[in-house]
């Protein structure tokens, strides 16, 4: 799990500071609908991701340093093996590692996930506030139920696009692509992502999309902004203690 000190940089300049809510031409009352990654921003998991595919890639006799691990973690499978595998290493034994991976993460690792604070509370205020909400995740289709039930928010939300629903994982755009149709073919402007990743913001660029990003994920204020993240956030709870505020 993520530590207290990992997760909030000590120096952490988006808490003191208020941009003017408008950020490049966009207004978060006008927006009608958000569309939430979850792994890292909803739900604390990055680190034990890291953890189950450290563990896969020992069974198969390789061994990477962890900062590298963590550093693609945000990717699906499909975008995270080829970082580290040749490509004959993934014709040999990538769809084993990785369904080996899925499993032991299933099995060990998922039970130990806990949902960053106020997460329901924040669904339950955008969706009060008549705005639509769907779920973007790299990650499989059996966790993110898993997640929606550990939130509960399954009545608050307007349904969810998973890795197994698309060509490409992210940083490639067509997960926030297949969200849109899942909006009925909102047009991006109307709506905003939430992430904790560069991957995330790179993704929902190529999608037309603007992104909010939180640290609670562990990637630093600075990476995000440089990519692109139009607000940042410590997590959840601080964009809920912040939602009628100018984005910051």
């Amino acid at each position: 799990m993520i530590k207290e000190e990992q997760r909030v940089p000590a120096r952490l300049s988006a808490v003191h500071r208020r941009d003017s809510i408008q950020i490049e031409n966009m207004r978060l009352s006008s927006v009608l609908a958000f569309i939430f990654d979850i792994d890292g921003t909803l739900v604390d998991s990055n680190e034990l991701h890291v953890d189950s595919w450290d563990r896969a890639f020992r069974r198969f006799g390789k061994q990477f340093p962890r900062e590298q691990l963590r550093a693609q973690i945000g990717k699906g499978s499909d975008q995270y093996l080829p970082e580290f595998l040749t490509p004959e290493e993934i014709k040999r034994f990538g769809k084993e590692l990785d369904e080996y991976r899925s499993e032991i993460f299933r099995k060990e690792y998922l039970p130990k996930v806990r949902p960053f604070p106020k997460v329901c509370e924040l669904f339950q205020r955008i969706h009060d506030d008549n705005k639509r909400i769907v779920l973007a995740t790299s990650g499989k289709k059996a966790d993110t139920k898993y997640y929606i039930d550990l939130l509960k928010i399954g009545d608050l939300i307007d349904g969810y696009v998973s890795g197994d629903d698309a060509d490409s994982s992210k940083p490639a755009p067509d997960i926030f692509a297949a969200s849109l149709e899942k909006l009925g073919d909102m047009s991006p402007a109307d709506a905003v992502t939430v992430g904790d990743t560069r991957f995330d913001i790179e993704a929902a660029k190529k999608a037309g999309l603007k992104t909010i990003a939180f640290l609670c994920g562990g990637t630093p204020e600075s990476v995000l902004r440089e990519v692109g993240a139009i607000a940042i956030y410590r997590d959840p709870a601080d964009f809920l203690a912040h939602y009628h505020e100018p984005m910051k």
